[in-house]
């Protein structure tokens, strides 16, 4: 940042949990994962003519006759202990009891793929590969060793109570290629890593997120599609899902407005891919998460998921410089050698300009009402026109039930170019919540819309 170069990095797999995010610096950006509108679906036929959808890449040689059936087993028992034949780990599964047969597996412990491969080992023919809770619906399509389904939670407690209450339970797969359209999209992936930032919740993680399920790249010849050494497939494209699938989607789009504009600092570019980031979804409903099929929030998605051509012409953006981003690290609570780790050999000393980390000229607002609950806070913006030079902007602002917020000015006229102008927010509590309030701050002049997801946290009394 300090050299003017863009950093994205991962927000982290390691949702759907609270608080579970990585890398929460203010001056990096930090991405989180969505679906795209295009699927991979497969299909488990049950004996008992019930149609099971799920997802996979499994494009190999063999194939079941989807007019066939075949025998279908599931290995766990009905304790809440798991019982690691369900869960396909190595060495667990023997031949008589799986050879010539459908395996239905438990999601879990060990790598998706290398379940099938164990499944495969053993003398399988197939695998359904079931989520538990810890994954509810979302599907991650991978390249199986063998024909392979992955089904969601809900559809897999369906197979497993048919395949342990029919006399003679037998099942098929049929695999469908690729589809697009697919709705609703974007939704958030389960495995994304989400807020609050515990560090410091005055600064809203993750800042937006991108594509990062099913994504198609090119693949390295040194290892096999699945990883797996025991696989001697190889590819030059290959699918992968992750947050370091969306991060660099936005690396690429924070090169393409740099190019654009390359004046702009990290924070410009940054802030015009967080203002002009959507929050709905190709229903236009509000995005989904997919960990519990309700509405996301800035904890997930942060401003939302980005728009690049939207993103070359903000309108106004929120810059922040060096000299910022150190008083703010002054407001952290840290030791003369802990600040010295980011000023360097620089002279820098803090002045104290910031009564608290809130007041760093984040695009995004999030204000923590921590002492006295009932008190005003108030928090400083200052936007810089990059739109025409005379254009005037109105405010307008979720209202709360917790509190009343203010905006002062409610209007802003910019006469030039690269034009300052600053508003201050007050919030005022009416009612202390229990759980964060979500809302937005949203500038436009007609053309543009610049939108600020905010946040108001009241934490208990200590």
């Amino acid at each position: 940042m300090q050299m003017g170069v863009f950093v994205a990095c991962s927000a982290g797999n390691a949702g759907p949990d609270p608080i579970s995010l990585t890398n929460l610096s203010p001056w990096i950006t930090t991405v989180g994962a969505s679906t795209m509108d295009r699927d991979f679906p497969a299909t488990v036929t049950l004996g008992n003519g019930a149609n099971i959808t799920g997802v996979s890449l499994y494009k190999g040689l063999r194939n079941l006759s989807p007019q066939e059936q075949y025998p279908v087993v599931y290995l766990g028992g009905n304790s809440s202990m798991p019982d690691p034949r369900s869960l396909c780990l190595e060495g667990t599964l023997q031949p008589h009891d799986v050879s010539g047969k459908i395996v239905i597996c438990d999601r879990g412990i060990s790598p998706r793929v290398q379940k099938g491969q164990v499944v495969k080992e053993a003398g399988g023919i197939g695998m359904i590969l079931a989520n538990t809770a810890a994954n509810g619906e979302e599907l991650v399509a991978d390249s199986h060793l063998l024909p392979a389904v992955a089904v969601g939670e809900a559809e897999g407690i369906a197979a497993k109570s048919y395949s342990k209450s029919a006399p003679k339970p037998t099942a098929t797969l049929s695999f469908g290629g690729t589809k697009l359209g697919i709705r609703p999209s974007p939704v958030v992936a389960a495995f994304s890593s989400r807020g609050p930032n515990i560090l410091t919740l005055e600064i809203l993680k993750p800042d937006v997120v991108a594509p990062g399920v099913n994504i198609l790249a090119a693949w390295s010849g040194d290892a096999s599609p699945s990883s797996l050494s025991s696989d001697s497939r190889r590819v030059g494209f290959n699918i992968l899902s992750g947050t370091s699938m969306s991060c660099p989607h936005v690396a690429g789009v924070a090169a393409l407005i740099k190019a654009s504009h390359p004046d702009w600092s990290p924070a410009q570019i940054k802030s015009a891919l967080m203002t002009t980031a959507y929050v709905h979804d190709n229903t236009y409903r509000p995005m989904k998460d997919a960990a519990t099929g309700k509405a996301s929030t800035p904890f997930e998605h942060g401003a939302g998921h980005i728009h690049p051509v939207r993103a070359l012409t903000p309108g106004l953006v929120y810059d922040i410089g060096q000299a910022d981003y150190l008083e703010f690290l002054c407001t952290q609570h840290m030791t003369p050698m802990q600040l010295r780790t980011f000023t360097k050999n620089s002279n820098m000393t803090c002045r104290h300009t910031f009564s608290s980390a809130s007041d760093l000229n984040y695009p995004a607002i999030s204000v923590v009402f921590a002492d006295q609950p009932s008190k005003a806070l108030t928090v400083r913006r200052t936007v810089t026109n990059v739109g025409p030079p005379s254009s005037t902007y109105h405010v307008k602002v979720t209202k709360f039930k917790g509190a009343d917020v203010v905006v002062e000015p409610n209007t802003l006229h910019f006469v030039s170019t690269n034009q300052k102008l600053s508003y201050k927010v007050t919030v005022t509590t009416k009612a202390a919540q229990k759980a964060p309030e979500f809302g937005a701050l949203s500038w436009s002049d007609g053309v543009h819309i610049v939108r600020s997801p905010v946040v108001l946290t009241w934490l208990p009394p200590q």
